[in-house]
């Protein structure tokens, strides 16, 4: 014990500098190493405290600058420095080791350009990954609430120092460990952010673990750590990367005035194409209309044969009478009375069979003329109009339901942007002084009267109180006398005159 008293009190407080080895963290929270250099070796350690204090993740082979106190572990006879604060030696150690672990997990392909997936162009969820407390989250909202609001969930982590890693890629995990219809909503997308620093306190990004998360995520992720010139290992493996988390809040959704101006746009250009199409189809029905053979000229044949027929019925029943006639004539020697009658009376029957025939033809030749023509036309007719009358109505359904979407949301914005004014005009308003007792005075044509000038004897006026306005009118210099609420003192006033008013005013009597 006299030996390490002595090894404590003869250095107190030194600084190393050594490459790390053998590094060894205890269930405990404490880490364990040697320090080293191409002439000596020296064991340390890192109380849990410290450890949790480090604004990056020690490693073998890194080289570090040590402060602390040299003590003695009599356990094994041997002294060691109990480490209070560690920096890497120099940011071009830090690089080395960065640049070594990007080629690593490049060459694995972690940062490829095939496996980065789309960002969503309106996400309904987005989840952030980021301090609960410092300003990265507050202009993150603050610029989704200018553009688009949109639901969003934090998961609070450490964003530097000891465990801030396992932390950040326990948060990318969760995120996706969540499922779809479950009581908290999986994000659609994800937004790992963090304000500016330095390359010590950016190293929780470069971390493998960090990277490694970010890659495997299913849900799209944009990486927004640091400034614009900041660059970590995050990035590459990101799906999108923003130079700083507002940056990233603008590129995970559009601008809604935007999308509602080209949504006006479009819905003014589809009722200008309804209109043109529906148009253009009344123009195609009259085209076919104007093509179609007119009821005359399907009936103009037939009739044309009608009357041909008609012409020759005549001359062909002479004709055929004619004949009959001369046959009976030839007949008439060899046949009796009772035959000649029976003769005459076949043929009769048989020419009205003809005649009765040859008109039910006829008149069927242009009842199936009619009902063609008919048919033609009121298929035509259909077709058209039911392919019109479809498009229309589909296209009015559509319009109805984007009309009863919009209509409650303008009259809300319409309403929240009277509220402003409303308050404020009755704020201002006038009225609100009558109700401290104050009165208005007007004239006869309703201007307001400020100045007692302004009234002249015999004037009329009108009082307006809070609750209800009084008439009177003017009498000598100063003598005011109302039409209603005065009348009582106007009385008095005649029942005791003023005695120097007599003096001066003659009396008529």
């Amino acid at each position: 014990m006299a030996l390490k008293r002595a090894v404590e009190e003869r250095f107190g407080h030194v600084r190393l500098r050594g490459e790390i080895s053998g590094l060894k963290r205890a269930a405990s929270g404490h880490v364990y190493l040697t320090l080293k250099d191409d002439k000596a070796v020296i064991d340390g350690v890192i109380w849990k405290g410290a450890a949790t204090r480090l604004s990056f993740r020690p490693e073998d082979g890194l080289e570090v600058v040590c402060t602390g106190k040299l003590t003695i572990y009599p356990g094994r006879s041997k002294y060691q420095i109990v480490i209070e604060q560690m920096a890497p030696a120099g940011a071009g150690a830090l690089m080395a080791l960065l640049e070594e672990r990007k080629k690593k997990l490049s060459a694995e392909g972690l940062f490829a350009e095939e496996r980065k997936k789309t960002i969503p162009y309106l996400p309904d969820v987005i989840g952030v990954v980021t301090s609960p407390t410092g300003a990265v989250i507050r202009d993150i909202l603050h610029r989704l609430e200018e553009r688009f609001p949109r639901r969003v969930l934090v998961w609070p982590v450490m964003v530097q120092g000891d465990g801030a890693a396992e932390q950040i890629a326990g948060a990318i995990a969760g995120f996706n460990a969540l499922s779809d219809g479950g009581d908290i909503p999986r994000p659609d997308v994800l937004i790992v952010a963090r304000g500016g620093g330095s390359l010590e306190d950016l190293w929780a990004f470069n971390e493998e673990i960090v990277v490694r998360a970010a890659a495997s995520s299913e849900i799209p992720l944009i990486s927004a750590v640091g400034h614009e010139t900041d660059t970590t290992l995050i990035d590459y493996a990101a799906d999108l990367r923003a130079p700083t988390p507002t940056a990233a809040a603008e590129k995970a959704v559009p601008v809604r005035a935007d999308l509602l101006y080209s949504l006006q746009d479009l819905n003014s250009r589809m009722r200008r194409a309804a209109t043109r199409q529906g148009d253009e189809k009344s123009q195609q029905l009259k085209s076919l209309y104007r093509g179609m053979p007119r009821l005359g000229d399907l009936l103009g044949l037939p009739t044309q044969k009608f009357d041909d027929l008609s012409d020759r019925l005549p001359r062909s029943l002479a004709v055929g009478l004619q004949v009959h006639e001369s046959r009976f004539q030839g007949l008439n020697v060899r046949l009796t009375p009772r035959q000649l009658k029976r003769q005459a009376d076949t043929l009769q029957q048989r020419l009205q069979n003809n005649t009765i025939r040859y008109q039910s033809g006829l008149r069927m030749i242009l009842r199936d003329g009619v009902q063609r023509y008919d048919s033609i036309a009121s298929r035509v007719q259909r077709s058209q109009l039911q392919r019109i009358e479809t498009g229309l109505t589909d296209q009015i359904i559509r319009l109805k339901t984007r009309l009863r979407r919009c209509g409650p949301r303008q009259l809300e914005a319409a309403q929240a942007a009277l509220a402003g004014p409303a308050r404020l005009l009755e704020s201002l308003s006038y009225k609100n002084v009558l109700n401290r007792g104050y009165a208005l005075v007007h004239d006869e044509e309703g201007q307001p009267i400020t100045r007692a000038k302004g009234l002249a004897t015999g004037d009329a006026f009108t009082v307006e109180f809070a609750d209800g306005k009084r008439q009177g009118r003017v009498e000598g210099s100063g003598q005011v006398r109302s039409s209603s609420a005065q009348t009582g003192r106007a009385a008095k006033s005649k029942k005791t005159p003023n005695k120097n008013h007599q003096k001066d005013q003659g009396s008529l009597f």
